[in-house]
């Protein structure tokens, strides 16, 4: 049996460079359906360890779904990630092909790592990429309205028709696409849908968020779970220094979202609440209470997936 290699694949929009182990040879294939045909038969021939692609704006999804499919281990990495790691090894310059052999390098690390389960991400469904698109077109049709809301407050009287028009589409638009995210995640998601929605300040497109760009949610610990959404706070210490610890990376649209719950959970959440007053009496910055209070309450809609047993405010409490 040959040994086993480790693949890295750059990823384009209408491209796929593969690196078939660290000294092995680059190939680009289309990224297309037969592409990844193409590429399935050619790995077929090899002891395949480890896949890792770079996140380029969704255009991995459908290359990395295909290898998982067919039965790969793949892993999706951040591509400053990636990119810290081929100038570490010495790759200074930057090309397709040399990013490929970069990609191949990380993999052979990544795979050798104990932890390596919890770095192979399993990718969405149909049904998850659905509810996603979803997801991800109600923020954006969100930003538009708050655009176009602030321009008409200070708009000339001339072009005060225009503006209203377009908040009038958007905000039908909203609704279509709010009333297709309900149907979806009442399809699909009921069960957890009632679980979460029983805390209160945790609204639908709270609840929605979660369920799509979450689907982490209720597998992992307290910890690991803050660190994925990025509110826990990270160690900045060197020697004597002892520098200001601050949340970094993360999934920034759910940690926006949660954000805005955190905001309502401190106002209507008995346990939130009582936990923010606590920590403002002891003088900590209004900040560093917030991301607090953000965390807590992640964490409590963890441990609610997880169980399976919605808000009691006993336990939260105790």
């Amino acid at each position: 049996m040959s040994e086993k290699i480790a693949v890295g694949i750059d990823v384009a929009k209408a491209t796929l460079d593969v690196a078939f182990g660290v000294a092995g040879s680059v190939t680009t294939y289309p990224n297309t359906p037969a592409g990844h045909e193409e590429l399935l038969t050619a790995l077929a021939e090899c002891q395949v360890d480890l896949v890792v692609l770079e996140a380029t704006g969704s255009y991995e999804v459908a290359a990395g779904c295909a290898l998982q499919s067919a039965g790969y281990a793949v892993a999706i990495v951040n591509p400053r990630q990636a990119r810290d790691f081929a100038k570490a090894m010495g790759n200074l310059a930057k090309t397709d092909r040399i990013d490929a052999r970069a990609l191949a390098q990380l993999a052979q690390v990544l795979a050798q790592r104990s932890d390596r389960d919890k770095i192979v991400k399993i990718l969405p469904s149909p049904l998850q990429q659905e509810l996603q698109a979803l997801v991800a077109r109600r923020r954006q049709i969100v930003t538009l309205l708050t655009s176009e809301r602030q321009r008409l407050g200070i708009s000339h009287e001339a072009v005060r028709g225009s503006l209203t028009a377009v908040i009038e589409v958007l905000q039908s638009q909203l609704r279509a696409v709010e009333a297709a995210l309900a149907k979806h995640v009442k399809a699909h998601h009921t069960g957890l849908v009632e679980l979460l929605s029983s805390v209160r300040g945790v609204g639908p497109a709270t609840v929605a968020t979660l369920i799509a760009d979450v689907p982490e949610l209720g597998k992992l610990t307290r910890r690991e779970v803050s660190a994925l959404i990025g509110v826990a706070p990270f160690n900045r210490d060197s020697g004597a220094f002892r520098g200001k610890r601050m949340i970094f990376g993360g999934r920034a649209a759910v940690r926006r979202m949660l954000y805005m719950a955190t905001l309502a959970a401190v106002r209507f959440n008995p346990v939130i609440g009582a936990f923010y007053h606590r920590l403002v009496a002891t003088g900590k910055p209004n900040k560093v209470v917030l991301v607090a209070c953000m965390r807590k309450l992640l964490t409590i809609l963890n441990a609610i997936a997880k169980t399976g047993k919605p808000w009691d405010e006993s336990i939260h409490t105790a």
